[in-house]
C-alpha cells in the first residue's frame, strides 16, 4: 500500500485573510472556494485548505497559536531575498539558519493567524 499526502487542512478564523496572505506572498492559486468558509490553494503537489473554524469557536477571543505543526515550502533559489521581501511586508520572520550535515538554508515565519511556516532552499 502506498500513501501520499494530497491536502493539509488548517482551521482558521479568517479564511479571506489567510487566502490573501498565501496568494500575496507565495502566489498560490485557488482551486476551490466557498466564500468566507473554505478555500483550497495549490502548493505544488499538496493543497492547503483553509476551513473556517466551527461555529462554537468563532466568537471566542483568539488565543496565541500553540500548534506544534509547521508548513514547509521549498524554494529553488533566492531564499535570502524572499525572506527580506517578507520582512519588508511586515511578515514575522526568523533568521536564516543551517544545521551541520543538512544541505539546506532555511528560515521560519508566521502567517496572519500565527501558523508557522518554513522556507527551505537546497544547496
Amino acid at each position: 500500500m502506498s500513501v501520499s499526502m494530497t491536502r493539509l487542512i488548517l482551521f482558521v478564523r479568517d479564511v479571506a485573510l489567510l487566502k490573501s496572505f498565501y496568494q500575496t506572498h507565495f502566489g498560490l492559486p485557488v482551486t476551490e472556494e466557498i466564500q468566507d468558509e473554505w478555500v483550497v490553494l495549490k502548493a505544488g503537489e499538496t493543497e492547503i485548505a483553509l476551513h473556517h473554524v466551527g461555529e462554537p469557536y468563532r466568537d471566542r477571543p483568539a488565543a496565541p497559536n500553540h500548534s506544534n505543526s509547521k508548513i514547509v515550502f521549498s524554494v529553488q533559489s533566492g531564499l535570502p531575498e524572499l525572506r527580506d521581501k517578507l520582512v519588508n511586508a511586515g511578515v514575522p520572520m526568523r533568521n536564516l539558519k543551517r544545521y551541520d550535515g543538512f544541505a539546506q538554508l532555511m528560515c521560519d515565519g508566521e502567517d496572519s493567524e500565527g501558523n508557522v511556516f518554513q522556507l527551505s532552499q537546497a544547496d
